[in-house]
């Protein structure tokens, strides 16, 4: 299994109409790839009015993360209204072997 993950930040104040947009657009779609075992959207609080947020994917393979992200699969991928929420992000994503199944 694979952990898929991407970072961003947003304004804290924005976080739980992000936290809904993410759910109706990536969390979607990465729920509708055969071999996607799960997905959850976090967050932390920075104390500065930002919020890290946080997007986690398990996946069967590397090869099912293609269907979803196409060849080059350390490339994050985003929304029309990303622009809108997003203070700061990550232009790529991480993958982990998860071992403990």
């Amino acid at each position: 299994m694979i952990l898929r993950t991407w970072r961003g930040w947003v304004e804290t104040a924005r976080v739980a109409e992000y936290a809904r947009y993410v759910e109706r657009t990536g969390l979607r779609a990465y729920r509708a790839v055969r071999g996607n075992r799960g997905c959850q959207f976090v967050a932390r609080e920075l104390g500065d009015g930002r919020s890290e947020v946080i997007t986690l994917s398990w996946w069967d393979s590397l090869d099912v993360i293609r269907e979803f992200a196409g060849e080059d699969i350390s490339v994050a991928r985003f929304y029309p209204e990303d622009d809108e929420f997003l203070v700061d992000r990550e232009t790529f994503v991480v993958h982990h072997v998860v071992y403990d199944q």
